[in-house]
């Protein structure tokens, strides 16, 4: 931002969240010289990967889905030394060393609950809580919602469960593969956290089972001896179609027949759901230590019944269903919203509230946080033009107002709220390139963060804003 350029006390961004978006947009916004302040309900910055915090959807055995080479932030890779597929704790560490390596942890004001945040005359009125249990207000200027996806559970009700003598939970409340210990346990839902609770269950239950609704394509973690993101972007410029007919004869032929296991045959084309990336899965299901079982009928005393006619008598439901998107600060009727996700111009952008953006809220086929840092690159931009100059602002939101991309890939995504405006990332990359380019803004590189650091800090900020 032009160092000339003259600030109120409320011309700052208010983030909510300091999880890997809302930083991603701090850091962005710190570049530019742009004020803001991160609010964040929690004692630390990291949102799920912080085992300690509650509502966390982390359990002991979670790895990160996608390789630590696809995975990292612009310019601050993962370190050399984590495995392919780092750790729920090595996660963890990662954020908190990119939130202290970009001297951002000064700009957070932990165990701060929003409650409520109303737009009045131009300005986002932000209420709540602070860590000394007082109420607070703050005025900013423009708001970022990155508070995350995966905290508030989706629990279908399976009919006869007020029946059900054993115990019925959600994943988001499932940390310990200890509690398993000694009983039978069904896992319902085949995402990639129900696949992980299924292997814990595998090993430690006396009996495991999986309730699958449909076949699912299993992608092994490591193909050829490469994580399987980084074997994938080697394929990068095959058309979809292709993709499609290549790696599904791929995974055909080290995989084989899974109904021999007991699964479904999928009936969707591989590529055309959220990527299932688990190998010991198959493992446990072709050494007997978990069964697969189809969609379930009923639940009666200790028995749940399935739609095939079998049975099986369990201790322990672990729901596997997935998650309702919310912002619950902020009245749905700022936003539209299908299949309980909000639907916003590429992923960030509310063409009927110009200075109101999300981060985070985004369903891909590949590592997030490179993605979370070119999205945070657009937000930070798009705040730098509306204060610097007003008649670029508008060509913006002219912008923001029109046609949107293609973010699909051309792919046929499966008909579920999951895949509700499911994201392809190279697609989705290539919009935002169009996005930089139609605005003549450059491509953000490693050199675009040099200038904040621990050392240097943010120095650069406007003496004038100040935060509680």
């Amino acid at each position: 931002m032009n160092a000339t350029t003259k600030l109120g006390s409320n011309d700052k961004v208010a983030i909510i969240g300091a999880g890997p978006a809302g930083l991603a947009t701090a850091r962005a916004l710190a570049a530019l010289n742009i004020p803001f302040v991160v609010y964040e309900k929690h004692k630390n910055v990291g949102g799920i990967w912080d085992l300690e915090n509650e509502g966390s959807p982390m359990y002991a055995s979670a790895h990160f889905i996608s390789s630590k080479t696809m995975s990292g932030h612009l310019g601050f890779p993962m370190p050399e030394d984590y495995p392919d597929y780092p750790s729920n704790k090595q996660i963890f560490e990662y954020i908190k060393s990119f939130a202290e390596h970009y001297g951002l942890l000064q700009h957070i004001r932990f165990q701060t609950k929003v409650a409520q945040i109303e737009f009045k005359e131009g300005l986002w009125l932000i209420q709540g809580e602070d860590a000394h249990g007082e109420r607070f207000s703050d005025e900013s200027r423009w708001l970022v919602c990155a508070s995350g996806t995966n905290w508030y559970k989706h629990q279908p009700t399976l009919k006869g469960q007020e029946n059900f003598t054993g115990e019925l939970l959600h994943s988001v409340d499932y940390h310990d593969p200890q509690s398993l210990k000694g009983q039978n346990v069904l896992v319902v839902g085949a995402g990639n956290s129900g696949v992980d609770i299924a292997c814990d269950a595998a090993y430690m239950a006396d009996n495991a089972y999986i309730s699958l609704r449909r076949g699912y394509h299993f992608v092994p973690k490591h193909i050829f001896g490469m994580p399987a993101d980084v074997f994938g972007a080697q394929s990068d410029w095959m058309p979809i179609k292709l993709s499609q007919l290549v790696f599904g004869g791929l995974l055909r032929m080290l995989n084989g027949d899974l109904t021999r296991l007991g699964l479904q045959k999928p009936d969707h084309k591989v590529l055309s759901s959220h990527p299932i990336l688990n190998t010991q899965i198959l493992h446990y299901l072709q050494h007997g230590d978990i069964k697969a079982m189809p969609d379930i009928e009923y639940l009666d005393g200790n028995t749940v019944y399935f739609v095939d006619g079998s049975h099986a008598q369990v201790d322990k439901v672990i729901l596997a269903t997935g998650y309702d998107w919310k912002i619950p600060y902020l009245d749905a009727s700022f936003f539209e919203w299908k299949g309980h996700r909000p639907q916003t111009f590429m992923k960030m952008f509310n063409p009927k509230h110009p200075s109101l953006f999300i981060n985070g809220y985004i369903e891909t086929n590949g590592g997030a946080y490179k993605l979370f840092d070119d999205m945070a690159y657009l937000i930070a931009k798009t705040v730098e033009t509306q204060l610097q100059d007003p008649e670029q602002a508008k060509k913006v939101q002219a912008f923001v107002e029109g046609r949107e991309p293609q973010l699909g890939g051309k792919v046929h995504y499966v008909s579920s709220n999951r895949h509700q405006g499911y994201t392809n990332a190279n697609a989705f990359k290539r919009a935002m390139k169009q996005m930089r380019n139609a605005f003549c803004w450059p491509e953000p590189s490693e050199q675009f963060y040099k200038s904040i650091n621990s050392k240097e800090g943010l120095s650069r900020q406007i003496a004038e804003v100040k935060t509680p």
